[in-house]
């Protein structure tokens, strides 16, 4: 198969940043044919291959990428009844919250906090998407892929993508290894919703005691749109002076137990958010943690700053350019690492930048 391959195409249009150069070669890939074409374009001439779904995960640098970028579009939804849960296969061109809010419609539950998250399916393996306590870990049954090393198409099981927080094997063992064509995600008919989160439990709790009934997926995925909303977290805000961003910027740091009680110990205050882990560590909060080291909403240097609304986004203002914000980005560690002695990680994927 001959695929159309463009050149100099920019990126900075293609990602919810909006900053960075451009791809030195570019396709977009609507069906399986097409990604297994341009993998092989890639590989026949030596060049590197890069695969770009939504664009909200994605830190593009100032000189572009000089590499094919594969832009996923496959489309399509099917599911079937297994047992008494239903297997819901989206491809990895379908965009994320569309696969939401088709579940909730249905009644399938497992995927409702997730609601809202910009990106298409084939990031939420690699990722390991998750909020408002849940992850796609907790239903992907299955992710079909390709293997850029031999073009053959592989099934992966949940127990072989290697999960972990915001992680898998996907991004940690292989980068870019596999090209995500497809996820299966196990769900339950009739399933009550995940209510772990403080936020929804309270907005639901409010919506409960004004007459409205036991909390159901609708009701949740509405309250969780509408706390993403309250911190610009979502797409669907075109005025929104926060919107070109990617999302959270740093994980929650995890640290072993003594490191966490020297934190506490450095910030001097006993109510300080920390989740204890299976494995003994604990989670911390990079938003408080930025917050208390002097750190403000709408804080901003140039063109780049903190959200307005979340300490978590980095800003990108008209003006800014990738080397901003990643300068921006390095001094908001510096100053949770000097307060706190945490390096705070970002959770990004950067294409040429540092």
């Amino acid at each position: 198969m001959s695929i159309a391959v463009a050149e100099r195409v920019p990126l900075a249009p293609l990602t919810t940043l909006g900053v960075g150069g451009a791809a030195r070669w570019f396709v977009e890939a609507t069906d399986e044919t097409a990604v297994r074409a341009a993998c092989t374009w890639a590989r026949e001439r030596g060049v590197a291959l890069r695969v770009l779904g939504g664009g909200s995960n994605l830190v593009v640098a100032d000189a572009g990428v000089d590499a094919l970028v594969v832009r996923v579009a496959l489309r399509g939804l099917t599911h079937r009844e297994h047992g008494a849960a239903s297997e819901l296969t989206a491809a990895a061109g379908e965009p994320w919250d569309g696969v939401v809010a088709h579940s909730v419609e249905r009644g399938w539950a497992g995927l409702e906090c997730l609601s809202g998250i910009p990106g298409l399916v084939g990031a939420t393996p690699i990722q390991n998407v998750g909020a408002y306590g849940q992850e796609v870990s907790d239903t992907v049954v299955g992710v079909r892929a390709l293997d850029t090393r031999d073009g053959e198409i592989v099934t992966f099981a949940a127990a072989d993508c290697g999960f972990a927080y915001r992680d898998s094997m996907f991004k940690r063992e292989s980068p870019g290894r596999f090209v995500v064509l497809a996820v299966t995600y196990r769900l339950r008919p009739g399933g009550a919703p995940t209510l772990s989160y403080g936020d929804v439990k309270r907005a639901l709790a409010d919506a409960t005691s004004s007459g409205r009934g036991a909390p159901t997926l609708a009701g949740t995925r509405a309250a969780v749109l509408s706390i993403r909303r309250g911190k610009s977290m979502t797409l669907d805000q075109p005025g929104d002076a926060n919107r070109r961003s990617c999302g959270s910027f740093f994980l929650n740091p995890i640290v072993d137990a003594a490191q966490a009680e020297a934190v506490t110990a450095r910030a001097g205050d006993p109510t300080m958010p920390r989740w204890p882990q299976p494995d003994g560590r604990v989670k911390l909060s990079a938003a408080w943690l930025i917050e208390r080291a002097g750190l403000t909403r709408g804080e901003r240097v140039g063109a780049v700053g903190l959200s307005t609304r979340h300490t978590l986004a980095i800003v990108a203002h008209d003006g800014a350019r990738t080397a901003d914000v990643l300068a921006f980005a390095r001094g908001v560690q510096a100053r949770v690492e000097q307060r706190f002695g945490v390096r705070l990680s970002p959770e990004p994927v950067f294409w040429g930048a540092d």
